[in-house]
């Protein structure tokens, strides 16, 4: 299994999944469909899927482009979500095929759109898997509640995304790390792990380079709202409940202007 960012719009990342031993491809919210397109054939894979993790303009909006300009591609998408260009709806649990060693199975992950989908993508033995999370788990980060709760949302992040296998792979929808990790720090001064990150993640971002993926594991010790579990992080925002700490955080970050 090889992954390829490609970047969209100002700070969108799309991606190509590609399976190496049929050279079968899937690509990842093809807002802009011709770069997917081409990326393809510069690979030299065949692109068989569209994996829309949500609804918004900027991650389904190239959907129907990319099935004219290819034609027989499924387009998946939450089965609550209304994905434009969709062909094949998908609920918590199910599973997809790409190819002969790649396994995707789609975790509904609602807060952000109800009826938001990411897919954890596993490859052959002794690979890391991945996930791709869309706008729901950011790096250091999570997206507005915009058709969801705090409760939902802690559902998707500490629950669903959190039980992943550590090493697993979190590739997102934004190229919002720096802004993230800043705001982190607001929550976590003394955090040496997000201090660390984030000196990396600037680095990384003056070479022009992407600062994704991140795994499970590193977003379990520099992400506020996937650490809204630790009574630490708890007690720094004044709450007694990861619940109420989440949803503290999330109106912190709102108000920030970093």
């Amino acid at each position: 299994m090889k992954i390829f960012h490609v970047p969209c719009l100002e700070d969108n990342y799309s991606y190509l999944i590609i399976d190496e031993s049929t050279k079968e491809a899937a690509v990842v919210d093809p807002v802009e469909p011709e770069k997917l397109v081409n990326a393809a054939n510069e690979h030299g894979v065949h692109l068989k899927l569209v994996l829309t993790t949500h609804h918004h303009w900027d991650h389904a909006g190239g959907n129907e482009k990319i099935k004219e300009m290819v034609p027989g591609i499924k387009v998946y998408g939450g089965s609550l979500d209304n994905v434009k260009g969709c062909t094949n709806k998908v609920e918590n649990g199910d599973k997809v095929s790409l190819g002969a060693d790649v396994n995707i199975l789609a975790l509904h992950t609602p807060c952000h759109t109800k009826g938001h989908i990411s897919y954890y993508v596993t490859g052959k033995e002794g690979e890391d898997p991945a996930v791709f999370t869309g706008d729901t788990l950011f790096i250091a980060g999570c997206g507005k509640f915009f058709e969801g709760t705090a409760e939902q949302m802690y559902q998707s992040l500490c629950v669903t995304l959190g039980s992943l296998p550590k090493p697993t792979q979190v590739y997102c929808g934004h190229e919002y790390t720096v802004k993230n990790l800043q705001f982190a720090l607001t929550v976590e001064p003394d955090s040496v792990k997000i201090q660390e990150k984030l000196s990396w993640a600037q680095k990384q971002r003056r070479a022009g380079l992407p600062t994704i993926p991140s795994t499970i594991e590193e977003e379990m010790e520099t992400n506020p709202f996937m650490r809204a579990e630790l009574p630490d992080v708890q007690a720094k925002v004044g709450c007694q409940s990861p619940v109420e700490a989440l949803r503290k955080i999330r109106l912190m970050k709102d108000n920030w202007r970093g």
